[in-house]
């Protein structure tokens, strides 16, 4: 279609209703992003002349699906898939009100959380709009609808769209491929994964850091499986859980009489993990004085129980964790020097799940699909918001926080959508609150970064692609930030 007839097509279906459709679509741009193949736009919309006159206007980017009302919505969207729609609020059967719209609306992000709904709205009902987006629509635009304002705003939706099927696709794939009970696409533990791998193979002692619930156990577990000593066992003790008056008699067992109550020999946990591995939880809550017998052991590989005399010898591996900082506790005489060398040969961080770029969402989705399936609620999405409020939060209590919020929310949700109500995260934190301009350019930049990394499956030439960078301002970008090569 020429541009002389889209011009004489437009002007009479403008002048058809009030103000629909004022500028002529211009070509789009030679250096604009075009789509190797139509995607396809749902129109809805009860007037046929405007459903007519934009189908004619963007026919040539998109194939076009029209529908009149919210039933013929839904039902394009079943059988078609669109990614974008445009939708009019004003739907029959109370084409006045917006009632109806929202009802569709809602049916269609339930449908397809991952639909772009872009909302067209008189002048005077804006806050109709705002309204719909609060409730997970991508985007509005008042009427009259210029071209090419609404071209923009379609090219972004489907653009962003792609990225986040595309993400979704990742995220299915990656699902099924944990490693050791363990997932994370980042960088940082990709680096993790390997390290493990790396000291899994040997028998030297292990020092696991972290914040609490960034699964220092399962990295614990996951060197023991890895590892020659995997048909032995796998002892753990928390030594912050128990009692020190307690706590020597658990580790290295006691003898018949060895003290009130002792009526019979009883071996202790590292006699248990002989031939196996010995994981020493929250090692920096240990006592001093048992920190000297844990140091001796490690020396010298044998153990007396409480109340014997007879040494005896124990073959076992020692990891240990920690979520404390151990250089501040030796500075503080609260942690020995000579055993903090000797626990962490090899000392093994693990980062909190606020630095782990997608990996919210990654691990949200594996959760939900654990829990939903558990509950029998195997149709249960998240909504818009709830995706945004999950990557917005700051999760202080790591992947233990994800994983009991993703449970409740399930548990608590009683359609088929997840909102941040049910997560609890209504107000989602800022990342930027309190940091000074370079502070949070470098938040923002570290971000961006990591998901590009992401999604490129640490493919660096299409990152920086995907970034609109060179490859060596890359380079440079991530020495700057720290993001190790993967």
């Amino acid at each position: 279609m020429n541009s002389a007839v889209d011009h004489a097509i437009l002007q009479a279906s403008a002048e058809s209703k009030q103000g629909v459709i004022v500028c002529m679509p211009q070509p789009v741009p030679p250096d604009s992003p075009r789509l190797t193949a139509k995607q396809k736009l749902l129109i809805v919309d009860d007037d046929e002349n405007i459903r007519t006159q934009m189908k004619w206007a963007l026919a040539r980017d998109y194939a076009v699906v029209l529908a009149e009302d919210r039933q013929s919505a839904l039902e394009a969207i079943r059988k078609e898939h669109p990614s974008v729609v445009t939708l009019d609020l004003g739907l029959p059967p109370y084409p006045g009100g917006i009632d109806e719209g929202m009802l569709a609306l809602s049916g269609m992000l339930e449908q397809d959380p991952l639909i772009k709904v872009i909302v067209i709205t008189g002048q005077t009902e804006r806050n109709n709009a705002l309204q719909a987006i609060a409730q997970g629509a991508y985007d509005f635009l008042c009427k009259p609808v210029e071209v090419d304002d609404l071209r923009g705003i379609l090219r972004r939706a489907f653009y962003v769209s792609q990225l986040e099927r595309e993400n979704r696709t990742l995220q299915q794939h990656t699902a099924t491929d944990l490693f050791e009970g363990m997932m994370g696409a980042s960088t940082q533990m990709q680096e993790v994964f390997a390290t493990i791998r790396r000291v899994a193979t040997t028998d030297v002692p292990v020092l696991i850091q972290g914040e609490s619930g960034t699964g220092k156990e399962l990295a614990a577990r996951a060197i023991h499986r890895l590892s020659e000593r995997k048909d032995g066992p796998f002892v753990a003790i928390n030594c912050g859980a128990i009692p020190e008056t307690l706590l020597e008699s658990e580790l290295f067992g006691h003898e018949k009489g060895a003290f009130t109550n002792a009526h019979m020999q009883r071996k202790g946990r590292i006699e248990g993990a002989q031939g196996g591995t010995l994981f020493l939880d929250e090692i920096g809550e240990m006592p001093l004085a048992l920190q000297v017998k844990l140091l001796r052991f490690l020396q010298e590989h044998v153990i007396e129980r409480v109340g014997g005399r007879e040494e005896i010898p124990i073959d076992t591996r020692v990891l240990a964790a920690t979520n404390i900082d151990l250089k501040k506790a030796m500075s503080e005489n609260r942690f020995r020097e000579d055993l903090y060398y000797r626990l962490g040969v090899v000392v093994l961080a693990i980062p909190p799940l606020r630095s782990r770029g997608g990996d919210a969402l990654l691990l949200a989705n594996l959760f939900l699909q654990r829990y939903a399936a558990e509950t029998k609620k195997k149709a249960v999405k998240f909504n818009q918001a709830a995706l945004h409020a999950l990557e917005g939060h700051g999760w202080p209590g790591n992947i233990r926080e994800l994983e009991n919020r993703i449970k409740r929310a399930v548990i608590m949700a009683e359609g088929s959508q997840i909102s941040p109500l049910h997560l609890e995260l209504t107000e989602p934190a800022d990342p930027y609150s309190g940091k000074r301009l370079k502070e949070a350019r470098e938040v923002l930049e570290r971000d961006l970064v990591q998901r590009a990394l992401v999604r490129s499956k640490g493919n660096l030439t299409q990152a920086a692609a995907d970034l609109g960078i060179s490859r060596p301002t890359l380079y440079e970008l991530m020495e700057k930030l720290g993001i190790e090569k993967g």
